[in-house]
């Protein structure tokens, strides 16, 4: 029977190493079915994060052979022969083995301004263009699986959580800004409180996403064309400097 070796990372905030497990396999098991056969057979008190099993809950991320990657989705046989390096991911603290505490997401979440809908039309209806409403959907496909946020080199290694809320909150507030229906203005703090013009558009982050989001394309770049058009375009400087408008 065939087996595979894993080179997992042991440890915690004060330190670690990484241990080497052997395991057979089965056709079609992924990484994380490695990861339980090792809990169940050599280590018990393993730490890893996982639920659906589907691809769907984004719980499971983790960076594989240095890559990272949903572990529930990525099967054995799509992994070069030999030992399979597997290791927490790198921008997140570390709390235990596999798992990081990822709770600064949701902190960044909180500080974005909610969708403000303008008013209904006279019928008591809201009216859309189908167009407008595809624009938005692909958004809406993110897990938060933070795959995008590991790989991104403004938080990976320049560590700059506090001045960028990176890719998955970009989109978020593509999201919003694209929304048919919303009114609130967002550009302001896009440009200063959450970061635009940190990015510099490697396209890491696209690459990583397991739903395929054209997340730089289609949402930063746009983001940042935004930010440019209100304060950067020398038409609206040259009718600020002479009619004194102001942006917000």
């Amino acid at each position: 029977m065939a087996t595979r070796t894993f080179r997992v990372w042991r440890g915690d905030k004060d330190g670690g190493e990484f241990k080497e497990y052997t395991v057979e396999t089965q056709p079609g098991m992924v990484v994380l079915d490695g990861i339980h056969r090792i809990q169940a057979e050599h280590a018990g008190d393993l730490a890893v994060r996982w639920n659906c099993k589907a691809g769907k809950c984004g719980s499971c991320s983790m960076e594989i052979n240095g890559k990272p990657r949903l572990s529930c989705m990525t099967r054995l046989n799509s992994l070069p022969e030999g030992t399979i390096t597997v290791q927490p991911l790198k921008t997140f603290p570390l709390i235990k083995d596999l798992v990081t505490d990822v709770k600064w997401n949701y902190e960044q979440n909180k500080r974005i301004p909610p969708l403000k809908p303008r008013a209904r039309e006279a019928d008591g209806h809201h009216r859309m263009m189908q167009e407008d409403v595809d624009r938005v959907q692909e958004f809406r496909k993110c897990i938060e699986c933070f795959l995008c946020q590991d790989v991104c080199h403004v938080l990976r290694d320049h560590h700059k959580h506090d001045q960028f809320v990176g890719p998955r909150f970009m989109i978020r507030l593509a999201q919003l800004e694209m929304h048919p229906l919303d009114t609130e203005d967002r550009i302001p703090k896009i440009r200063k409180e959450f970061g635009s013009g940190w990015c510099n558009i490697t396209r890491c982050c696209t690459e990583v996403c397991p739903e395929h989001i054209g997340i730089t394309d289609n949402g930063i770049i746009p983001m940042k064309e935004r930010v440019v058009d209100r304060y950067y375009d020398p038409i609206a400087w040259f009718f600020k400097k002479v009619f004194g408008a102001s942006n917000k």
